[in-house]
């Protein structure tokens, strides 16, 4: 791998040369491809007769970093610098700089006097606006790139290499671009589909809502709702929980919906655990945290739950509040019935002596009336929660 990478990086630097020099032509298309291949990109297509067929926008979904560039191996096309600054960098990994800083309309704009121009090469846009493994979800699509014509092409993008993951999470372009050059091979497959009309009276929300579930029956994935910017806020709590819990190998010890998993092709519900594994080491770090929190709940149990909700505070909500049954662990609890209730769960926590920080001391019977009751099974739950959180 470091031996294929060495030398990669150095053809590289002339594939680099060779399309700089060449102007944009079949010729230079069919060159820059072959070299691609000595570089272990192997770009495949199915249905090249549907390519271009007087469409001016092209519409894909994103996977890599570098989409783009395998597209205008097989077709002539340019794609707009949406992020980072422009410059040397920006022109070099093949996007067109419009110069443009402002809002989305001001972008709309441009991209609509570009497309007017005859001369042009048709635009690629990747609604999404952010990259996926492409094996199990697609995001949901921006509108902005359906306001400029009323006729786009499909393009569904599959990419699959051996040994490493494709689009790994928060990776740059540049840690992409050295992993695609270690393992052997990677190969893009493209495959061109019908264009899309824009039908009467229809809005750009619903324009894009269509076009991303035929791409996604395409593909053989789910159209999701979840939005870049839901990714974000997504990775920066991954990275929050990672630096509260250092030893959880890869985890996420916080909670994952199951449209999350199925963006980054995790299973909704946890596999079984074998034994030594990274899930397993994960598990269990959380089952600990549980277990301080509620020292009176059979571990076993907790880890149950947490094989199912994958999330700590949803685990605590759903053993203090009854919906998971247990036999407290405590000789005071031993002889009563499995809690169905939120007051039997309060009970069993309350004979165990759960040690929880609160402003008052936690008593071990109950309280005479039920709004005390109920006051005081807020005020553990409160603690807990912040408890569980720190």
């Amino acid at each position: 791998g470091l031996c294929l990478l060495v030398l990669r990086v150095f053809i590289g630097v002339h594939v680099f040369l060779v399309s700089c020099a060449l102007p944009d032509s079949v010729v230079r298309r069919f060159i820059v491809r072959v070299m691609c291949s000595v570089l272990g990109l192997l770009v495949r297509q199915s249905d090249p007769r549907l390519r271009g067929a007087g469409t001016r926008v092209f519409i894909a979904n994103h996977v890599t970093p570098f989409d783009h560039n395998v597209v205008s191996l097989l077709t002539s096309c340019n794609t707009p610098a949406l992020s980072g600054a422009p410059g040397f960098i920006c022109w070099s990994r093949g996007f067109m700089e419009l110069g443009v800083t402002g809002s989305r309309a001001e972008l709309v704009d441009s991209l609509k006097e570009y497309s007017a121009q005859q001369g042009n090469p048709p635009l690629l846009l990747f609604p999404e606006e952010a990259a996926t493994n492409g094996r199990a979800g697609l995001l949901r699509f921006s509108s902005w790139p359906f306001s400029i014509l009323d006729e786009v092409q499909p393009v569904a993008l599959q990419v699959r290499r051996p040994l490493v993951a494709v689009s790994v999470a928060d990776s740059s372009w540049i840690t992409e671009l050295l992993w695609t050059f270690f393992v052997p091979f990677t190969v893009y497959q493209v495959r061109w589909m019908p264009s899309v009309p824009r039908r009467a009276d229809e809005r750009s929300e619903d324009f894009a809502l269509r076009v991303q579930e035929l791409l996604a029956m395409e593909l053989g994935v789910v159209s999701t709702r979840i939005t870049a910017a839901d990714r974000s806020e997504h990775m920066k709590r991954l990275r929050h929980t990672a630096q509260r819990l250092p030893f959880a190998p890869g985890g996420d010890p916080g909670c994952r919906t199951s449209a999350w998993a199925l963006l980054w092709g995790g299973s909704l519900v946890p596999p079984s655990l074998p034994g030594g594994a990274p899930e397993d080491v994960r598990v269990v770090v959380m089952a600990q945290q549980v277990k301080e929190v509620l020292p009176h709940v059979p571990l076993e149990v907790i880890r149950t739950d947490l094989v199912q909700t994958n999330c700590v505070d949803t685990t605590i909500a759903n053993l203090l509040e009854g919906r998971v049954p247990f036999f407290p662990e405590s000789k005071e609890a031993g002889d009563l019935p499995a809690p169905s209730t939120s007051q039997a769960a309060a009970a069993s926590g309350i004979q165990g002596s759960v040690a929880a920080p609160s402003s008052k001391p936690a008593t071990k019977q109950f309280a005479k009336s039920p709004v005390e009751r109920h006051l005081s099974l807020q005020e553990r739950k409160r603690a807990l929660y912040d408890y569980a959180r720190r």
